[in-house]
């Protein structure tokens, strides 16, 4: 076998990420993305390509917050690893994967190719997710009209309240940084996220009870690829009333008021109570999402 070659592409060359399968539909799940030319590899094997990754991040990021497209082609796991060692940034692995893949064996190979490649590189799972996209057509959630509403514009309000509901929470993400770093930390992690996010910090709501107890909070936003759930959370003490759903009802409709045309959202698939109110507010599963992280 002949010796990989592993490019860092540019303009002139960019080009070379296209020279490349597609099995799993990136491309079309990216329709919306905008990548950096810089920040794309490809592994080349007498000059033809059998690995490739595009990290992603922010328009104003100086470095990619993680890698959200990654392939490898058949028989060259190890290619995909060297790609994914050799990279200067050592970050998150996201895979995005069409439903029921699992049903489908040439899907099935397709993404297990990858994990071996994405392991090989020194990344563990970290977790598997649903990815959901709500739009007209599906009919807008009811809102049960229990909880009252409002614009809170201090910051130290939803510091506290995310520090309250991580403090039980079942999201993959947070409970890693709960362990690195405590609960402080988990939620400076969410409010850095919100405040990177493009969309206003007027849109961030909380949520009360007719007596005046907060019962939650709801972030809707706008990520680069456009509207998004950006958070739904209730504080324990009110948990077991249903308020999550209230809370992404209020959210959608809410989006859809700003002039959205379509809804994105995503859950922790071991976090069966999100994925449940996202089922009952009408929200498809459109995806799965695989998050590997570097160690």
């Amino acid at each position: 076998m002949t010796d990989l070659v592993i490019r860092t592409l540019d303009e002139s060359d960019a080009h070379l990420f296209d020279a490349h399968p597609d099995p799993l539909g990136a491309r079309e799940g990216h329709r919306r993305t905008r990548f950096r030319s810089d920040w794309k590899r490809v592994a080349l094997r007498d000059g033809n390509v059998v690995a490739r990754g595009a990290w992603w991040g922010g328009p104003d990021d100086s470095e990619p917050i993680n890698i959200n497209w990654f392939d490898v082609a058949e028989g060259e796991e190890e290619a995909g690893a060297e790609l994914l060692r050799t990279a200067p940034w050592q970050v998150e692995l996201e895979l995005n994967l069409p439903g029921g893949w699992r049903d489908e064996p040439a899907l099935k190979a397709a993404a297990e190719a990858r994990f071996n490649a994405a392991r090989a590189a020194g990344y563990e799972l970290l977790v598997e997710r649903f990815l959901y996209r709500w739009t007209p057509d599906l009919g807008l959630p009811e809102r049960p009209g229990r909880l009252r509403f409002g614009a809170e514009p201090d910051d130290a309000v939803f510091f506290d309240a995310l520090r309250r509901i991580h403090s039980v929470t079942l999201d993959a993400h947070s409970l890693r940084a709960i362990e690195e770093g405590g609960l402080d930390r988990a939620a400076q992690e969410e409010l850095d996220f919100f405040h990177w996010c493009p969309s206003p910090r007027e849109w961030w709501q909380v949520a009360r009870t007719p007596e005046g107890d907060l019962a939650g909070i709801h972030i809707p936003a706008h990520n680069p690829s456009g509207p998004t759930v950006g958070f739904i959370g209730v504080v324990p003490e009110h948990r077991g009333n249903g308020y999550a759903y209230d809370l992404l009802a209020e959210c959608t409709h809410f989006l859809v008021e700003q002039g959205a045309e379509f809804v994105t959202g995503g859950t922790d698939q071991g976090n069966f109570p999100m994925a449940a109110n996202f089922a009952k507010a009408g929200y498809p599963v459109v995806k799965e999402r695989i998050n590997f992280e570097a160690r």
